[in-house]
């Protein structure tokens, strides 16, 4: 694990190195990195994969007191760790954080040639409704506490209005585990996670956003499941029609978390857009399985 010192405080990520073609990977709320272990196992004798643990709960490093961990803030945020890291022409890639669109609307991306958006936040669904009892809980003194050790339960992880919701096969033990310690037991984590969940601007902000990030002229692959309750299938297809270099595919068996339902698909998705990234501007490739 490599850190990096950003205006926020010290981010830790990890780094396959090579040569090849950069993707930058980001996950949801009070998770890391290894939500694409088994996707990036797959790209990484071709890509340079890079995975930065975003102080969104599931982060080990507390970030600075006075930090503004805002959504905004911490979608630009992904500018100036690119920015730090040096790389160019970067790919980013998405899951379940709507933070891409936000930093597309809002910050630098002189450094990103192109978004893998996979079921995420997008429109006026921030937070998706598994967050929602966790913004709840943040706003009642010792309720974001009394929430994180209720995560240290797996009938409470499974349950179809938490995490249950977000993939269709259970993320092995050791995985959530990892990714729920660190607001179990510090509370510095969790005033960096109270700070993010109560900074959801009002919908008029987010429609904004949304239409300031379809702006964006880069290739763009929209990856959705079909059989999703938490990211509405239609926002896969709403992005995919918003952005003018867009493809969609949408994959069955799997809900949200589609680096654990669908790996090896999804990785094959991402090998296939990356190879025809020279599609005239307007194209769009068609639905998936």
């Amino acid at each position: 694990m490599r850190t990096v010192e950003l205006s926020v405080g010290t981010v830790e990520y990890e780094d396959t190195g090579g040569a090849g073609p950069v993707i930058v990977f980001l996950h949801g709320l009070t998770m890391d990195g290894t939500l694409w272990r088994h996707v990036v196992d797959d790209l990484r004798e071709d890509f340079r994969c890079i995975l930065p643990t975003w102080p969104l709960g599931g982060h080990r490093v507390p970030m600075r007191a006075d930090a503004d961990l805002s959504l905004r803030s911490l979608a630009v945020l992904i500018g100036e760790f690119v920015g730090r890291l040096g790389p160019t022409d970067v790919t980013l890639a998405q899951n379940d954080w709507g933070g891409a669109q936000v930093l597309v609307a809002n910050g630098d991306t002189s450094r990103i040639g192109r978004l893998v958006l996979t079921a995420s936040e997008a429109f006026e669904n921030y937070p998706p409704p598994p967050a929602r009892p966790i913004v709840a809980a943040a706003r009642v003194p010792g309720g974001l506490f009394l929430a994180m050790q209720l995560m240290r339960l797996r009938v409470m992880r499974r349950s179809p209005r938490a995490w249950g919701a977000m993939s269709k096969r259970p993320v092995p033990t050791e995985v959530m585990d990892g990714w729920f310690r660190p607001a179990t037991r510090d509370r510095s984590i969790r005033r960096d996670l109270r700070k993010y969940v109560t900074s959801v601007p009002s919908r008029r902000v987010l429609g904004e956003w949304a239409t300031a990030a379809a702006s964006f002229e880069g290739p763009v692959l929209v990856v959705w499941g079909t059989e999703d309750v938490v990211m509405p299938p239609e926002h896969g297809r709403r992005l995919a029609e918003a952005f003018p270099r867009a493809r969609l595919v949408e994959l069955d068996d799997c809900y949200t978390l589609i680096p654990e339902d669908r790996p090896r698909e999804l990785a094959a998705a991402i090998r296939d857009f990356l190879g025809a990234v020279d599609d005239p501007p307007g194209s769009t490739g068609g639905a998936g399985t």
